[in-house]
């Protein structure tokens, strides 16, 4: 079939030296949809956890990342592979934990993207209302599938301009913000109380903890684009740290200003007045700069959703392009374009999955931001920090046995095995505080966390059911391709 040959002659891959360390770190930035997280995350989890400590909360999530990044780099430089999580999960932990590892990638991202789409569908929705446009919120959802499709489908440094484009507005126009409450020293002047401890400890640490981790979601899918990057033994490793530090710094600035804009003593009060706690941020910016940057950040909020659906798009289709690769999905799945070299049928499955699960909840009547973006994407956030977890453990198993790939301890394996202890406790926080945070009770508040679980079994299976076909194909599971 011409599908699995490329317009050079190498057969099934994805486009070579087509994203550099700026094109890299736009594409994971927007899955971390920045605007997203400070208008939507910030203010849920100052009312929910640690209210004016939130600001304190980020560096110490940066400062974790971080720490997972050291082996997470590391690794990247002996396997490039675009199935990332499941590539290193593979070569450290081995094939059956791979498969597991592989379709909880596959499950998380989907649920991720999905949900997301829920809050892009309400968010367009209420924006063009106001503008005489009365549509229901998954007409809109559908129109951002078709876009996100066709960007998925053809050349990935095409999303990458857009994306580009969109994540660099959308922090303009937050630090314009930013820079107003500085300019006008905050509701009572600008204070540092919300760097203590005693504000940090306040409310529900653990909460805020997890809300701030959410905010994240996205920068670790640096290496899913290895295969694609110019230059990827730099380009990953820069990319990835570059992301962690513009994120973390991002979100703590703002967060500590979004605090002193409301007053450091009145913050968890007025967000906790507000009809709806994700209008916090605009209310500060009709305080602080008035009507026309809350009209931008309102159109903006909208494309920031838009760039996350469509990097988080992108991940799933090289998640299921690679399964498909090595066997663990049918292969028709494995392929790539061949004038493109896009994960294309993956792209086009992803985009029939999202179609399928909008439609479910539309018909059954649920609401698109309280059920199918806060259920989807703590299922999908759990997943990612599970995976982040495996992958610690399997950079310190794979070094071990390539001791001389990195002679460095702290590398090879003491801050991996800080950082996957702590995922662990993380791990464990989520699952009990999973009411809390989604908003499931009863039947779905241990089903829906229950999913991720499910979806390893299932990997395990198809890692079992393709070493019994064929222990070769199984023993290159996640193999590094140059």
């Amino acid at each position: 079939m011409t599908t699995n040959s490329t317009t050079d002659g190498q057969a099934n891959q994805l486009r070579k030296n087509s994203l550099g360390v700026a094109a890299v770190t736009f594409l994971v930035v927007s899955a971390a949809a920045p605007l997203t997280a400070v208008a939507g995350g910030v203010p849920l989890s100052m009312l929910l956890g640690n209210g004016a400590g939130i600001p304190a909360t980020f560096i110490l999530v940066t400062v974790l990342l971080l720490l997972f990044a050291v082996g997470y780099v590391a690794m990247s430089r002996h396997v490039r592979n675009a199935g990332a999580f499941y590539a290193y999960t593979t070569r450290g932990l081995g094939g059956v934990a791979g498969g597991a590892a592989a379709i909880i990638a596959i499950v998380s991202y989907n649920c991720m993207q999905i949900g997301v789409f829920g809050l892009f569908g309400a968010a367009t929705s209420g924006l063009l209302a106001g503008w005489g446009i009365n549509l229901p919120w998954w007409v809109w959802c559908y129109v951002g599938i078709a876009l996100v499709a066709v960007l998925g489908y053809r050349r990935v440094d095409i999303s990458a301009k857009v994306l580009t484009v969109l994540v660099v507005l959308e922090y303009l126009v937050v630090l314009i913000l930013d820079f107003a409450i500085i300019g006008q020293g905050g509701d009572s002047g600008l204070s540092l109380a919300p760097f203590t401890p005693a504000q940090f400890f306040q409310g529900s640490p653990a909460i805020g903890i997890l809300f701030c981790f959410a905010a994240f979601i996205g920068f670790e899918a640096t290496t899913i684009y290895s295969e694609e990057a110019k230059e990827p033994v730099r380009t990953v490793p820069r990319a990835t740290y570059i992301s962690v530090l513009l994120i973390g710094v991002f979100y703590m600035f703002t967060s500590w200003l979004m605090a002193n804009g409301a007053g450091v003593d009145k913050l968890v009060g007025e967000i906790g007045g507000l009809a709806d706690p994700t209008t916090f941020l605009f209310t500060l910016s009709d305080r602080y700069v008035g009507g026309w940057l809350t009209q931008l950040m309102s159109i903006l909020f909208v494309t920031s959703l838009f760039a996350g659906v469509t990097a988080f798009h992108n991940g799933v289709a090289r998640y299921m392009y690679v399964a498909g690769r090595e066997g663990l999905l049918p292969a028709g799945v494995g392929v790539t374009h061949r004038q493109f070299q896009s994960p294309h049928v993956a792209s086009v499955i992803q985009t029939i999955i999202a179609v399928a699960v909008i439609t479910l909840f539309a018909v059954t009547g649920q609401d698109p931001v309280l059920n199918l973006f806060s259920w989807l994407t703590n299922v999908g956030t759990l997943g990612i920090i599970v995976l982040m977890a495996a992958t610690s453990f399997a950079v310190v198993a794979f070094f071990s046995r390539n001791a001389g790939l990195e002679p460095n301890a702290l590398k090879a394996w003491i801050l991996p095995v800080v950082s996957g202890l702590a995922f662990l406790v993380v791990i464990f926080q989520i699952v009990i505080n999973f009411g809390n945070l989604s908003g499931a009770s009863g039947f779905l508040g241990w089903f829906l966390p229950s999913i991720v679980l499910i979806a390893a079994i299932v990997g395990a299976i198809l890692a079992v059911g393709l070493k019994s076909r064929s222990n070769a194909a199984f023993e290159a599971l996640g193999s590094a391709r140059y």
